[in-house]
């Protein structure tokens, strides 16, 4: 390092003196878009007088005076910033009003404010702040550090330098914000998804700090500060082109005065300290902004338009206006909730849109809601159980919402249902699991009820207990569960001897979660599972499925090499082998690793396992990683043979998916037939010395003969996990197969004979991620994506059964079916239609700048049918008749824009596509104007259909992906029928 030469007496820490009023000009800038010039961006600004004082000795008071707002939304440069006077004028009060804060060798320390200074204007002088904090040594002019700011504790990078003619001061500060301790960010829909350390990072951030000061007796007197901080967002690789949030702050020495400042006639307390401070930012969504005066009468409104609009056919905005409800519900007390549902229970329609939103607020409110009205009997058991499910996975994780759950799930009513007590227990563990992600230092004891339950149902020997309790403990994921799990593991656990196999494979599956976060953990656990080989095959393949999950180094899966070349069942090699040999072909970054340990592990193993049987029990893994892009998918399915039998044991399917630098198990359904395993080996299917074909023959037969199985012995089970959760499992036998069908069937062919005719309408939020992350002005920036769903149609079904069924249905109804002549005249006109919104920007309480891309689907598909079966004749004849079309079956656009709105203003929204007009004679490779129309026809069904394509992007500028992306994009199908001439 070198030594930093001076030419003033004295430290190098910002000078205030005492009885002085430093007067500074303060301009903070946030603007969002693509990095070019010539396209739109979204941003704000706010400017003021900042009034400096020293109250008492490390003591200081920082007024704002005169502050301006402004918005933007426009093409960059050449467009300017407008004043907000409307919203200038509502926040004055608050962001004038003076606060305090300690400030001792150039370092602040807490803020202090009246308690009517709302979180969001202290978190504007929290950015001022910022631009003061300077850790500055006298004996070196290069060094590292990390330092407190808005954003939490991060690296910062020091450099200073003195000018020798007139010895002023300019020091270089550049903090790496994605390299911080106690990093202030608040994420939802990340709780179950995993970091991709070897994927690109998509979200970068820095700020870079120039000062310049002079040198006075005391210190140094701060004359000009300059930021500029840069928050980059890819999707795709960076190469592309990468959304940016641009910071920029600027504070400007004007005069010293000797006027003093006032300060505010309330108490002063605490307010924490530079750390900014998140307030109501998660109640609102970057893409509505919702002035919620009365949520009852609001929500009452939404509910009118949903409910009136998605009757015929679905609403193309119904996706948005779903998120609005969600957004009302998510803002409203118990007491509103509660009110809402009184006025409107009595109407089904309104009814199922608060059954379908309700969870989905995710808030304690919300779940409180769910469960009285359940305990007042206010629900039926399909509607607690829709609602519950929902419920539970997307609520809030704190300790009060953990402890609903809990309470809810020992509550008497539920304990006498034990299909709900599953459902409440898994979400339960998925709960803990969203908590620990959050609070890294969670306690294990907000599992200790499940550790006790399944004490106890080992104690007992309650099977269908321990196996709910081994789910939950695997949902949750906590290390602290390695213990209780590993009890019944076969070779650590005494308890483990007496249990059944499928309990040990519940108990090796609920390490899953657990390896994910700590895989030296679970390593030598499953490793060991593998190879002992008086463990039943079955366990043993799904040890080395878990084994494999924590990405195993070379030497590791050499080791499991060696094994397999010794391994005497030929079930158990060729799992392994084919799982390690799909392994080598892995592209995905995680991956790669274990791919190239795969490759070493192969050229281990004989050629001879390539030429297993077909029926043999078989790995496979796929998947496609597209680095331009950052995505990539991939695909795993395990099939468990028994050797005596072809009925695969156990199937296993789960799709894995990549995207913006995380990865996440989005779906996985497994299934198990142990039962039904056990009920085949009591047929001639189980004659060890019949051939393959034989047994394929035997075994079908067993299958066909369904009523000589055991009623109610358990054939298997099937579980689905969404984000590598579990949400929830059944058992399967006989009698449940044989009920379902039966009932299914009467209460069928009861509505189709009365006649059906229905209004349906179902909502759904596919996707809800956000980050918010504070800037250097104070002010949040939220990079969001949404995506909802509405499906809906008008139906009308009757049929006409010849001869009429007897009255009395109750039982063999499949028998009478068969003996029927049935006609069905359907009617319908079903719709989806789908939005998708990414949004990058600023999200504040009052006022929102960002810049969006919007994707909308919207289709409708009218039909009419007419079917005839005539079941003893074996006789079916289908019939298509016309329908009325509307004007378009399928709508498709897309674009990119830049909005700007605020609460005072509301609802004069600004928006401007990103896209500009191209300027005359401009040239591109793709023209950035497309507009065209194709048409043909079927002639013998005089069907004329017709695709509208409109396209207008930014590809004049130049050859970049990206600008023909921004714009805007459509296409649209329409179809017309005339007279119907087919049979």
């Amino acid at each position: 390092m070198q030594e930093l030469i001076i030419h003033f007496e004295g430290l190098l820490i910002p000078d205030f003196g005492a009885g002085k009023t430093y007067v500074y000009n303060y301009e903070g800038q946030l603007l969002g878009g693509l990095p070019q010039e010539g396209l739109g961006k979204a941003g704000i600004k706010v400017s003021s007088k900042v009034l400096l004082r020293a109250e008492a000795q490390n003591t200081f008071v920082l007024k704002l005076a005169d502050p301006q707002i402004y918005e933007y939304a426009g093409i960059w440069p050449q467009d300017r910033f407008a004043p907000a006077a409307k919203l200038t004028e509502a926040l004055t009060a608050d962001l004038a009003t003076p606060i305090k804060f300690e400030y001792a060798n150039g370092a602040v320390g807490k803020v202090f404010a009246p308690a009517r200074v709302s979180a969001a204007a202290l978190n504007v002088h929290r950015g001022v702040l910022t631009i003061l904090q300077l850790n500055l040594k006298n004996t070196q002019n290069v060094y590292e550090m990390h330092e407190a700011g808005p954003h939490g504790v991060c690296k910062t990078h020091y450099m200073i330098t003195e000018d020798e003619k007139t010895h002023e001061i300019t020091v270089l500060k550049s903090k790496d914000l994605t390299n911080c301790h106690e990093r202030v960010i608040k994420d939802t829909g990340f709780a179950h998804a995993e970091k991709c350390v070897e994927c690109q990072q998509s979200l970068t951030g820095t700020a870079t700090y120039n000062y310049t000061m002079k040198p006075t007796d005391a210190g140094v007197q701060l004359s000009e500060a300059t930021v500029d901080e840069i928050h980059q967002y890819s999707l795709f690789n960076t190469r592309t082109g990468a959304v940016q949030m641009r910071v920029k702050q600027t504070l400007q020495l004007m005069e010293v005065q000797n006027t003093p400042i006032a300060p505010d006639t309330a108490q002063y307390s605490a307010r924490g300290s530079l750390k900014y401070e998140f307030g109501a930012e998660l109640l609102q969504t970057p893409i509505q902004l919702l002035e919620i005066k009365n949520a009852v009468a609001q929500t009452a409104e939404v509910l009118q338009h949903l409910a009136a609009n998605n009757v015929d056919m679905v609403h193309e905005d119904a996706p948005l206006k779903f998120l609005e409800l969600i957004q009302l519900l998510r803002a409203a007390t118990f007491e509103n909730i509660e009110a809402i549902w009184n006025q409107h229970k009595t109407k089904p329609l309104h009814r199922q849109w608060i059954l379908d939103a309700a969870p989905l607020a995710g808030t304690p409110a919300a779940l409180r809601f769910i469960n009285e009205k359940f305990q007042a009997d206010e629900f039926s058991a399909p509607e607690f159980t829709r609602a519950l499910l929902l419920g539970l996975h997307m609520a809030t994780a704190d300790p009060e919402a953990i402890q609903q759950a809990a309470s809810l799930a020992q509550s008497p009513k539920i304990s006498a249902m034990p299909a709900l007590r599953e459902v409440i227990m898994l979400g339960y563990g998925s709960m803990v699991a969203k908590y620990c992600a959050e609070v890294h230092t969670c306690s294990a004891d907000h599992l200790k009820p499940v550790h006790d339950n399944a004490a106890e149902a080992i104690a007992k020997g309650e099977i269908s207990e321990i196996s709910l309790a081994l789910k939950v403990l695997g949902n949750a994921g906590h290390p602290a569960s390695l213990k209780p799990i590993m009890k019944l593991l076969p070779g650590f656990g005494s308890a483990a001897a007496a249990m059944p196999t499928r309990v040990h494979v519940d108990a090796i599956l609920a390490l899953r979660n657990i390896a994910k976060k700590e895989p030296k953990l679970v390593q030598p656990v499953a490793l060991q599972l593998f190879m002992d080989k008086n463990l039943h095959p079955e366990a043993r393949m799904v040890a080395c499925i878990v084994l494999f999950e924590t990405k195993p180094s070379a030497a590791l899966m050499s080791t499991v090499a060696g094994e397999i070349e010794k391994e005497p069942r030929n079930e158990v090699a060729s799992f392994a082998y084919s799982y390690i040999k799909s392994l080598t072909r892995s592209t995905a970054p995680d991956m790669v690793k274990v791919a190239a340990a795969a490759n070493v592990a192969v050229r281990i193993l004989s050629p001879k396992l390539d030429r297993q049987s077909y029926f043999s029990s078989t790995a496979y893994h796929s998947d496609l990683y597209v680095s331009p892009l950052m995505a990539g998918a991939a695909g795993t399915a395990f099939i468990i043979n028994d050797a005596a039998t072809i009925v695969p044991r156990a199937v296993v399917a789960k799709a894995r998916a990549y995207l913006a630098g995380a990865a996440s198990d989005v779906v996985e359904v497994g299934v198990r037939t142990e039962g039904l395993q056990e009920a085949l080996q009591r047929t001639p299917a189980a004659d060890k010395n019949a051939d393959r074909i034989t047994k394929i023959k035997h075994t079908l037969q067993a299958l066909m003969n369904w009523k000589a199985m055991p009623a109610s012995e358990p054939l298997g089970s099937i579980y689905f996990k969404a984000f590598g959760q579990e949400i929830a499992f059944t058992n399967i036998d006989k009698t449940f197969i044989d009920n379902a069908i039966e009932q299914a069937t009467q209460e069928t062919v009861k509505a189709l004979q009365a006649g059906i005719s229905y209004q349906f309408a179902k909502p759904m939020l596919g996707t809800e991620v956000r980050r918010i992350i504070p800037t250097a002005v104070g002010v949040p920036m939220e990079l969001g994506i949404y995506s909802a769903a509405v499906a809906a149609a008008a139906v009308n079904v009757k049929a006409t059964v010849t001869p009429p069924l007897p009255e009395n249905l109750e039982t063999g109804i499949l028998d009478q079916l068969r003996k029927t002549d049935i006609e069905l005249q359907a009617e319908a006109r079903p719709g989806v239609a789908t939005q998708t919104l990414a949004v990058i920007g600023v999200n504040w309480p009052l006022i929102q700048a960002v810049v969006m891309a919007r994707g909308k689907i919207h289709t409708v598909a009218p039909f009419k049918v007419a079917a005839r079966a005539d079941i003893p004749r074996g006789n079916i004849k289908v019939q298509i008749l016309p329908a009325a079309a509307p004007d378009h079956v399928a709508a498709v656009s897309f674009d990119t824009v830049a909005v700007v709105r605020n609460l005072e203003d509301h609802p004069a929204d600004r928006e401007i596509s990103l896209a500009p007009a191209a300027p005359s004679g401009a040239q591109s490779l793709i023209p950035a104007s497309i507009q065209k129309s194709l048409c043909g026809k079927v002639p013998y069904f005089q069907v004329k259909g017709c695709i509208e394509v409109a396209s207008r992007n930014a590809g004049f500028m130049g050859y970049n992906p990206i600008y023909y992306v921004v714009g805007q994009h459509s296409a649209r199908i329409s179809v017309e029928r005339g007279k119907w001439e087919g049979h």
